[in-house]
């Protein structure tokens, strides 16, 4: 072992508790990323396991090739198959078995009335399949669906809504069907596939409830006979399938459903975290600096001696670098466990806060493991990088200095100024010049690296300013606990920057949040006109919508003036995928305002369409030109644009009628009702009449405008709410910190409180003026945040404004925002509590005769 080595580890051993905020600030920050990436894994897995056992007896599928995918869409829209292609593909050579597949929405109602399901994963319904090879689901009681009216359920469904083998209920296709449960079946063993709930019906109930015309089916199964690989059953099969449909295999048609998850919402739910590991580990790389330079600057004297004595710059270095690599080898294997346990709690927590996930045992990978401990090393090694070499730098001639003067805060005006400037320039021209996303991104970044730059020489000015009411609160406790503060200007910056990020990211999506809601607040009370809102909520691919039946039954009461429906249909419109918005275009301008209006919504037809003045512009459309439409059933048609309307937030990009959309539509459904009511009836009679008629509906959610504007913003809660409980372990490692930096403060000034406390000054005091200097970082390093992270919020607001269709609104909020300003105080406090304890504990002539 190098004398070095020999040095460091000496070092270690006599001083443990130096380098403790540095172990926890690195396991924390790789046990999240490791935790991460172990649930990324997790997921990919079980989801590959679940859609392998959703088909595993599925050898080849057969399907039509015309499909339509609208912008944020995934798998898009099918055209249905014919179902008798069932019978003639029976006969093919290698065939056993071929049965047709029909699948649509279907949402069960519990007991309770309410619906079960639509938290994200698909509440399905179809014909249930009796060979058993192609039925991923198998019955475990009662008996399978015999006559019209009989269902089998999965077992985790009829828990969830308190139904049983006898029980009738309702099936919402979106129309409500009553149903009796004759069944329950598992999935796998399991009580169903994930979170997924299913309903198998007679195959002529699902053409009846599921299908826009009998004899059609989403695809047709195919299982293989003894000696037929999946290969060879496509190549049989493809010869005697009609133009515009094809096979593939089964192990294809798995990989596709795991793919469109793994491809789109795992990759976006694992960035997701990455963000927020990125964000941790940055924080704790300010807190593993700010320890090894105060540690550094202590072992001045030391380190000068060391030279003085013969030893080279480089081994003074290695010395400090070793010292860093051995806490950080052994804080980050220790992160790895804690990732495993991390990994382990998302996988119970998601489920119970409206993120289901399929189970499935943890799967621990070779990159999941590596990738997080070698980025704890390394950035346990890069933080202490500039501190070792400062520490190779030491002359041997200070060994007889006393004191160091930190005049970190005067020299770096200009260079900040100039970064500054060229940061908020950048920033600008992405809000405001030619907004972009990008390069608004860009611009913060800079600022935020200027920010830290400034630190040093924005702290003095900020403790003098917030520290100035200590001097007449807590009188001389307050005044020493100020001074110190500004003793040093980079340490005191660099034991806030940490606070700072963590509080600036707290407060950007605390911002970016308020202003989706002021966002979501400012479409409906601008495009809303309606009294009253019918809606089914549910996000992801779950709930079934609500009955285009509903519209007309509440258009029929006495007490309303207008109901009109809002359904949802795709078509290519000149080659490009779009979602259309099905209703009765003349009711919608009276429900939803649409702005100017250039031509008629009265008499759209079966050949006409109103679209927005945006996608006009695109497609070189106006009023009285020809737009060509392809449906999902193969067939075009030539609509006449007969109007040409401003907005469009919720009434959609393109208008046809329901009677225009009935020969293309597939599984009907709207996805909100706008009801206005009459000349003096009250909003409380009109939603009781309103909610009278739904109730035979499946109970959809009957709101009023501003309800629903509440709802629609209800998911925004959910996420932030996730934010602050990800963004909570940044603030911990900023707090361990900034307790870190006051113990070794504490240690550094030993000779110094001891003085204090032989000329008089209490135990008390001495806890209150550490306490009250961890309250001045912690301030400095809260005001920064919420100013950074305000400004930001903004940017981010604006430039997404900027370059996105919609307008958004910015909203300052500034309750949420005071309440992160006292948290981050009352953390600082709380950081503080056990520094604070250890000066006080201090035997005052052991103190003194420090050296």
């Amino acid at each position: 072992m190098s004398t070095s080595a020999r040095l460091s580890l000496s070092s270690l051993r006599a001083h443990k508790r130096r380098f403790a905020g540095t172990f926890l600030a690195v396991l924390l920050g790789v046990a999240f990323l490791a935790g991460t990436l172990v649930m990324g894994d997790t997921l990919r897995a079980s989801f590959d396991t679940m859609f392998g056992n959703a088909s595993s007896g599925t050898d080849a599928v057969v399907r039509s090739t015309n499909v339509i995918t609208t912008p944020g869409e995934s798998q898009g829209t099918r055209q249905p198959v014919a179902a008798s292609l069932a019978k003639k593909l029976a006969d093919t050579p290698g065939v056993a078995a071929a049965v047709p597949g029909i699948q649509g929405a279907g949402q069960l109602v519990g007991s309770n009335g309410k619906a079960i399901g639509g938290q994200g994963p698909p509440t399905l319904a179809g014909n249930w399949i009796d060979d058993p090879g192609l039925n991923p689901y198998r019955l475990a009681e009662g008996h399978t669906p015999s006559k019209t009216g009989e269902v089998v359920v999965n077992r985790g469904a009829a828990e969830k809504g308190d139904l049983k083998i006898g029980d009738t209920t309702t099936l919402r296709t979106p129309d409500p069907v009553r149903v009796t449960i004759v069944g329950l079946a598992t999935f796998g063993g399991e009580d169903g596939m994930a979170q997924v709930t299913y309903t198998g019906m007679t195959q002529a109930d699902a053409e009846k409830y599921l299908t826009p015309r009998p004899g059609e089916a989403a695809s047709i199964q195919v299982r293989a006979g003894p000696g037929t690989s999946q290969r060879e059953l496509v190549d049989e099969l493809t010869p005697v399938l009609p133009k515009g449909v094809e096979a593939i295999t089964g192990e294809a048609s798995a990989q596709e459903n795991t793919d469109m998850i793994s491809g789109q919402f795992l990759t976006l739910f694992t960035t997701f975290l990455l963000v927020f590991s990125g964000i941790a580990l940055l924080v704790a790389t300010f807190s593993i600096h700010n320890t090894f330079a105060i540690v550094v600057a202590q072992r001045t004297r030391e380190n000068a001696l060391l030279r003085a004595l013969g030893a080279s710059r480089r081994q003074v270095t290695a010395t400090t670098l070793v010292e860093a690599s051995a806490v950080a080898v052994l804080a980050s294997v220790a992160g790895l466990a804690g990732g495993i346990g991390i990994a382990a709690g998302l996988q119970a927590l998601f489920p119970a806060i409206g993120f289901p996930f399929p189970d499935g045992a943890l799967v621990i990978s070779g990159l999941s493991m590596l990738l997080p401990l070698a980025v704890g090393i390394l950035v346990c090694l890069g933080s202490a990088l500039l501190p070792a070499v400062r520490a190779g730098r030491t002359a041997p001639l200070a060994a007889l200095r006393e004191t160091a003067v930190d005049q970190s805060g005067a020299s770096r005006r200009r260079a900040v100024t100039a970064l500054g400037v060229a940061a908020v320039a950048v920033t600008l021209v992405g809000v405001l010049a030619s907004p972009s996303v990008r390069l608004a991104g860009l611009g913060g970044v800079l600022i935020l690296v200027a920010f830290v730059v400034l630190g040093p020489v924005a702290s003095s000015h900020a403790v003098r300013v917030l520290g100035s009411p200590l001097d007449k609160l807590r009188g001389v406790t307050g005044g020493l606990a100020r001074r110190n503060a500004l003793r040093s200007p980079r340490r005191t910056a660099a034991t806030a920057s940490a606070l700072m990020i963590g509080v600036a990211v707290v407060s950007l999506f605390t911002v970016f949040g308020a202003s989706l809601k002021a966002t979501m607040d400012q479409t409906v009370s601008r495009s809303f006109a309606g009294d009253i809102a019918v809606s089914a909520p549910s996000f992801g691919a779950g709930g079934s919508g609500l009955s285009p039946k509903l519209a007309p039954a509440l258009a029929g009461q006495p007490q309303v003036a207008t109901a009109v429906g809002l359904g949802k249909g795709v078509a290519k419109v000149e080659g490009e995928g779009r979602a259309l918005t099905v209703t009765d275009p003349a009711a919608l301008a009276r429900s939803f305002d649409l702005g100017t209006v250039r031509g008629s919504l009265d008499d759209l037809g079966t050949d006409g369409i109103a679209i927005t003045r945006e996608e006009a512009d695109k497609q070189h459309l106006r009023p009285g030109s020809t737009a060509r439409l392809a449906f999902t059933d193969g067939k075009r048609q030539n609509f006449t644009v007969r109007a040409v309307y401003g907005r469009s937030e919720l009434a959609g990009d393109y208008v046809i009628t329901r009677r225009a959309w009935a020969p293309h539509r597939a599984q009907d459904s709207d996805t909100l009702i706008a009801v206005t009511f009459k000349d003096g009836v009250s909003t409380a009679d009109g939603k009781a009449a309103v909610s009278k008629v739904a109730a035979a509906y499946g109970h959809p959610e009957v709101q009023t405008r501003d309800e629903y504007a509440q709802s629609s913003a209800g998911g925004i809660d959910m996420m932030l709410t996730l934010v602050y409980a990800l963004l909570a372990l940044a603030v911990l490692i900023a707090l361990l910190g900034i307790a870190n930096t006051l113990t070794l403060a504490v240690h550094e000034r030993t000779r110094e409180l001891g003085l204090l406390r032989a000329v008089g000054q209490t135990r008390a005091q001495l806890r209150a003026m550490v306490r009250w200097e961890s309250v001045l970082v912690a301030a400095f390093g809260t005001a920064g945040g919420l100013v950074l992270g305000g400004f930001l919020g903004w940017v981010l607001v604006k430039a997404s404004d900027g370059a996105s269709d919609s307008a958004f609104a910015f909203a300052l909020p500034p309750l949420q925002l005071v309440v992160v300003a006292l948290v981050g105080l009352a953390a600082g406090a709380l950081a503080g509590l056990r520094p604070a304890r250890r000066a006080a504990r201090l035997d005052v002539l052991r103190a003194i005769a420090t050296e």
